[in-house]
């Protein structure tokens, strides 16, 4: 017993490795890729830096997307990253509606400015920007109006 005392006195305390810095991924263009999710609507992200157009299936956003509250949505990651005006993002995005599709591309953006720079991820982390929101429809079920509405009874 006193032995195995001895040999872990001998034993000198490993020190913990610093965790490896992340390293941006881009291509040879320099862009970051990421793919977005809300509901239905999928989208693909391209993020470069650039003077801050945004092209939303070939088209401007604000052709695409014209409620001020969607393109607000969209622009959020840069707004609390402080990189507004900074990066280009071309995407294509297709599958649900308006609302979905700027949720995905928000999500989008999110992901590819964190390829991009990973120095940002504690502030889009912490804004909830990285997390896919899983709430999708309910399915409709056999019997019912809808998911759950049922029909109106009646005695007669």
């Amino acid at each position: 017993m006193a032995d195995d005392l001895k040999s872990l006195e001998a034993l000198k305390p490993v020190e913990a490795e610093a965790p490896a810095k992340a390293e941006p991924k881009r291509d040879a263009l320099g862009r970051s890729y990421a793919t977005g999710k809300r509901k239905n609507a999928i989208a693909r992200v391209w993020v470069k830096a650039g003077s801050g157009k945004v092209t939303v299936n070939g088209r401007d956003i604000l052709e695409y997307f014209q409620r001020p509250v969607l393109r607000m949505v969209i622009n959020q990651p840069f707004v609390v990253t402080n990189r507004e005006r900074q990066f280009d993002v071309v995407c294509t995005v297709k599958g649900g509606g308006l609302s979905g599709q700027a949720g995905a591309v928000r999500h989008g953006i999110s992901v590819a400015l964190n390829l991009y720079e990973p120095d940002l991820r504690p502030v889009l982390k912490k804004s909830g920007f990285l997390t896919r929101d899983s709430r999708v429809v309910e399915r409709k079920k056999y019997g019912k109006a809808k998911a759950r509405r049922s029909f109106q009874f009646s005695k007669r």
